[in-house]
């Protein structure tokens, strides 16, 4: 029996690696049409979209109005539709044994959906059970606990049946307003200690590789 019946899987840099093979690319080159000269390194990127967030950064630093916030979402869906991340090295294997072993596996994301379903078909041969992507209604989206409610409702779950996998602070609210556990997804953020010690106190567990998680998840 698994330990935990259900899990909550981020996407980007928790099961993909989009933040510096895809995502930082494509911004330095939507910077170089909307803010010529302004520049970002990919270490402060990710600094940045951790805290104070993406959308944040891009108002504060590079002062983008809404309507050219807008622009470069639109912007970035057509460039992943043929961009796909590299997963990271494990991940795949946990997610098929996982799911042959009775898990559901629910992905809650920042992600476009069909984006989601593309990498999990091309990298995996698998589909996740539920996807809520940010095609939800803005107070549907990740960290509103909205994923986790319609959840446990459908599959008859309670709280402690969910887990909760994710590289980024908006997930830990998320889990604390629906009672939820979260594990930090650190794979990718080794590189970024001043990020692994703050999830490290704000999550119940940390894992560092894929194989930890797979090892805690089937003990």
């Amino acid at each position: 029996m698994l330990k935990y019946p259900c899990l909550i899987m981020d996407h980007d840099d928790t099961v993909v690696q989009s933040e510096v093979t895809v995502n930082y690319p494509f911004f330095v080159e939507f910077l170089k049409e909307y803010r010529p000269g302004m520049t970002i390194t990919a270490h402060e990127y990710v600094s940045e979209c951790y805290s104070p967030g993406y959308i944040e950064m891009c108002r504060r630093r590079f002062g983008f109005t809404e309507e050219e916030l807008d622009i470069e979402y639109r912007a970035w869906k057509e460039h992943i539709k043929t961009t796909v991340p590299a997963p990271y090295p494990g991940i795949g294997a946990l997610l098929k044994r996982y799911q042959e072993s009775g898990g559901i596996i629910v992905v809650s994301s920042q992600s476009a959906q069909e984006n989601i379903l593309r990498d999990y078909r091309i990298h995996f041969g698998i589909t996740p059970d539920e996807v809520f992507g940010w095609d939800l209604a803005p107070e549907q989206r990740k960290p509103s606990p909205y994923a986790l409610l319609a959840t446990m409702d459908k599959y008859s779950l309670t709280p402690d049946q969910l887990l909760i996998i994710d590289d980024m602070k908006p997930a830990v609210e998320m889990a604390r307003r629906g009672g939820v556990k979260i594990a930090f997804a650190g794979w990718g953020r080794k590189e970024f200690p001043e990020i692994c010690a703050e999830m490290e106190k704000l999550c119940d567990y940390a894992f560092y590789s894929t194989e930890e998680l797979e090892k805690f998840l089937f003990a």
